[in-house]
């Protein structure tokens, strides 16, 4: 039985291929280590790569996995790595997990973008570091996340971080202010010039088989976008 859904791959220097994790897997901090480490295992052995977790706190660092041996878990929200055989994980709950690749040249990224995140710009922070290192990012695949009329927030922190991202600003199928984290993810991915986007049109809040924070409080477990690379 497979552990990843909605697989997807590009082939250019190197084979990109995509994935997210079955709810089966439990990748939360709060998860007992025994537990993680056998999800991890499971993502290895699908992947036939090095999984690579954050630490995530909601904020725009990105970190350049250069050794997966010796990296350990950075702390940041978002990772970016040349090397094959190196899996690359964003873990969410309602967040929205972004993977990024530049076909032609082999780099890949994986990034956390929850409500601060998005409102910092840890997406186009991540694009724009990948592009400092020389790569030419093209293709970005947006992962289930809670959606537009499902994401109720108060109106001024609407208000705030529609200031920064217009495009995220919504309302509630209950006709209350919201958020549209990956209407927010989509025009900053425009905005930096990633047209090649592939949306897993899914709600984790409103679909039982994806975690949600939302639905489910301190309970939920957490899934992963995962992207890796080999020859």
């Amino acid at each position: 039985m497979t552990l990843l859904r909605h697989r997807d791959r590009i082939e250019g220097d190197l084979v990109i291929e995509v994935a997210f994790t079955d709810v089966s897997l439990e990748l939360g901090d709060a998860a007992p280590d025994d537990v993680r480490s056998a999800a991890l295992a499971g993502v290895a052995a699908e992947t036939g790569a090095v999984p690579v977790l954050m630490h995530q706190v909601h904020g725009r660092v990105v970190h350049h996995v250069a050794d997966p041996g010796t990296d350990g878990t950075a702390t940041c929200d978002a990772m970016i790595t040349s090397r094959a055989g190196v899996a690359l994980l964003a873990r969410a709950a309602d967040c929205v997990p972004v993977l990024l690749a530049d076909p032609a040249g082999g780099w890949i990224a994986a990034v956390h973008a929850g409500r601060p995140g998005l409102a910092a710009g840890v997406v186009p922070g991540a694009v724009a570091r990948l592009r400092e290192q020389g790569a030419r990012p093209s293709v970005a695949w947006v992962g289930p996340h809670v959606c537009g009329s499902c994401y109720e927030v108060p109106q001024d922190l609407q208000d705030e971080v529609a200031a920064i991202v217009p495009e995220a600003r919504s309302t509630t199928s209950w006709g209350t202010p919201a958020l549209d984290l990956g209407a927010g993810v989509r025009a900053q991915l425009a905005a930096a010039g990633i047209t090649d986007v592939r949306v897993v049109d899914a709600c984790t809040r409103e679909d039982v088989s994806w975690p949600s924070y939302r639905r489910d409080g301190a309970r939920a477990t957490r899934f992963a976008g995962v992207i890796w690379s080999h020859p």
